[in-house]
């Protein structure tokens, strides 16, 4: 299995998001430490989720953690989070498209 697919399958058992928006920053890193030459090391997660309500951005970033698991310690080099809950991302949605353009999903 895929690394993405790995985290986009535990991510969603774990957090039950709204949205999961998971981007490769692989190939931004090639040839710095931890990269693979296969790509799949650096990562990019937007969470939203009910699950967050009422957490500090830590325990956020903890929840995370802990649903990836093993995954953390092997196969994830970097991963920037962004965890939101539904009214936090109703409230950034113009921010973020003006700053993300949507890439394609594979």
């Amino acid at each position: 299995m895929r690394v993405t697919d790995a985290i986009r399958e535990r991510l969603t058992a774990a957090l039950a998001p709204a949205r999961l928006d998971l981007v490769d920053e692989s190939a931004r890193h090639a040839g710095h430490a931890g990269a693979r030459p296969e790509g799949e090391s650096h990562f990019r997660v937007t969470i939203v989720s009910e699950a967050f309500r009422d957490r500090s951005r830590i325990d956020r970033q903890r929840m995370v953690f802990a649903a990836l698991g093993d995954l953390m310690q092997s196969d994830i080099h970097a991963l920037a989070i962004t965890a939101l809950t539904p009214a936090e991302a109703k409230g950034r949605e113009p921010a973020r498209a003006a700053r993300d353009p949507p890439l394609p999903r594979r």
